[in-house]
């Protein structure tokens, strides 16, 4: 589904990342981990071109997602974005946040897309929200809408960078059970958190990062119960 070649990113002279080979099949729940600045938000920021690589290949479902030739805006309509602190239009109510980019793109009418919404709104228990504003809502209830809001698109994955890290401690359940159901059902899925618990259960593959590499990989069991690299001995010996 998304394969990488070669990754680097620099701003100036900060190497922020380097020379970082991967790929992500379809259904695979990656979890990034790492230390802050290890590189993780902009290697994910780099996968729908938010950041432009210094070097290397991105593809996503056989196109060349930094081609010369390549339409970003389509790519992104097939690879969500959750953001950090949810990037909600907050002079529209939940309802058109959720609406707006199907009907522009021309995925669907405004009773289609209404539809759709009225669904999603449902399934993550927010259908009394539609035609509330992004203002009057909780945290939890942003993020939430924002996980709607990018899978009204249909998309065939979704990025998650740091998706609970601006939610008060009693928010975060509620968002990520929303993201736990979602892997339940083989969405492809790679997220950037902090949260080792959902890495734990949700992860099928646990990538750490630091200095801008991805410096060990595995499955939960073998990161969490039997860490190889120094690096990351430490970073658990904090965390965990």
């Amino acid at each position: 589904m998304i394969d990488i070649k070669h990754l680097s990113k620099s701003f100036g002279k900060n190497q922020v990342l380097q020379d970082i080979s991967t790929h992500i099949a379809p259904g695979e729940k990656v979890v990034i981990i790492g230390p802050s600045g290890s590189g993780k938000s902009t290697f994910l920021r780099c996968l729908n071109l938010m950041e432009q690589p210094s070097a290397g290949e991105i593809w996503f479902d056989g196109q060349q997602v930094n081609g010369e030739k390549t339409d970003i805006n389509q790519i992104r309509q097939q690879l969500g974005m959750v953001f950090q602190h949810f990037n909600l239009f907050p002079n529209m109510t939940v309802r058109k946040n959720i609406t707006l980019a199907p009907v522009r793109t021309g995925l669907m009418t405004q009773a289609q897309a209404d539809e759709t919404a009225a669904r999603l709104l449902q399934r993550v228990g927010l259908l009394d929200k539609a035609d509330a504003y992004p203002g009057q809502l909780s945290g939890g209830q942003k993020q939430r809408i924002a996980i709607v809001r990018a899978m009204a698109m249909n998309p065939k994955a979704l990025l998650f960078d740091e998706p609970t890290s601006a939610l008060d401690p009693e928010m975060v359940g509620e968002v990520l059970s929303v993201m736990k159901e979602l892997a339940s059902e083989g969405m492809t899925m790679v997220v950037v958190t902090h949260e080792i618990g959902f890495a734990k259960e949700v992860a099928s593959r646990v990538m750490f990062m630091n200095e801008g590499q991805i410096v060990e990989q595995g499955t939960p069991a073998a990161i969490f119960g039997a860490p190889q690299h120094p690096r990351l001995q430490e970073f658990l010996s904090r965390v965990l």
